[in-house]
């Protein structure tokens, strides 16, 4: 997305414009350190074309600074296309797995860091800066991250929050909560949890859950008495839906980032397991993620019809569009 090549505004506008459409404030938006690095003015440049983009549609940006999600080997340069049938097959890490085991690279990591966050630590088109997406994720086997991968991570981490603030960004920081295990009775923070809890301005979590999982880990994250934002939740086949969850995120005041929007490379329609099974000669019976097919055509008109309804977007009629 973010190298020369295959940075496409005109599509980004359109999707935006269909993300406005449906009534959506946000998008989460992951950068990456190997695309800063190989060209940062032209990076920055970029950032700053989609954020010119993104205002015009009255749509803020969380953004991503770093992800331990999927691909851990990677290069710069035009990326695979697609493995057929499989969701995300083509995400890569960030760091990955040769930078984050090099302490020799984080002099270039922090310089990545500083410079982004610097450049528009001011830039109220920014909502906040989700500094690590996951950092402790292994991906279930599917690729072979480094057997010490957490420690390094754990290590990283505050510094990464360190760097960031020294800029003083007035936007907060923030990494997001994934595992859950907290949130059970007794259940208490690991060290990575711990970490992003001490050092995030604002708690942000994920969840595939259905509505009473999901609303027992709001419970639990309220008595720690800062905003709230749910960044990654709607997994139709396990319950997280937009008409259930939607509604639990109005009552308590908790903003919801759904994964997945326009489906397209990443192919997230498809559910985890199709990394064992892909979908080869047949379509998923339920899409696993995304709202809207490539042409920005509803994949269910009456979901989105849903959504419209529950953010207050009013329907207008070819009359009342011509009268007003």
């Amino acid at each position: 997305m973010w190298q020369s090549d295959t940075f496409n505004a005109t599509r980004i506008d359109e999707e935006l414009s269909w993300a406005q459409d449906l009534g959506m404030t946000t998008m989460r938006v992951f950068l990456h350190d190997l695309a800063y690095s190989e060209d940062p003015s032209g990076f920055k440049s970029r950032v700053e074309t989609f954020l010119e983009i993104s205002a015009r549609h009255s749509i803020k940006i969380l953004i991503v600074i770093f992800d331990s999600c999927w691909n851990p080997e990677l290069k710069a340069g035009k990326q695979k296309d697609p493995r057929p049938g499989v969701h995300n097959s083509r995400w890569v890490q960030s760091p990955g797995s040769k930078a984050l085991l090099n302490s020799s690279e984080y002099s270039r990591l922090e310089t990545y860091v500083k410079d982004i966050v610097n450049t528009f630590s001011n830039d109220s088109r920014i909502l906040g800066w989700d500094l690590w997406n996951e950092p402790d994720n292994t991906d279930m086997g599917i690729y072979v991250d480094p057997f010490n991968k957490t420690q390094f991570v754990l290590n990283l981490l505050p510094k990464v929050f360190q760097w960031a603030r020294s800029v003083q960004p007035k936007q907060p920081l923030t990494s997001g909560l994934w595992k859950k295990g907290y949130s059970q009775e007794g259940g208490q923070f690991d060290e990575m949890e711990e970490i992003q809890m001490n050092n995030s301005d604002i708690i942000t979590f994920h969840s595939y859950d259905p509505p009473d999982s999901f609303t027992q880990y709001i419970n639990f994250l309220k008595k720690f008495n800062r905003p709230i934002l749910c960044t990654e939740y709607m997994a139709r086949p396990l319950g997280s839906q937009f008409e259930t969850i939607m509604p639990i995120g109005r009552d308590y005041n908790v903003g919801l980032i759904n994964w997945g929007f326009v489906n397209g490379k990443t192919q997230t329609h498809f559910p985890w397991d199709s990394w064992f099974l892909p979908y080869i000669d047949q379509q998923p019976e339920i899409w696993f993620h995304d709202i809207l097919r490539t042409n920005g055509t509803p994949y269910k008109e009456e979901e989105v019809e849903m959504i419209k309804r529950i953010v207050g977007v009013k329907a207008y009629t070819a009359d009342e569009n011509q009268a007003n």
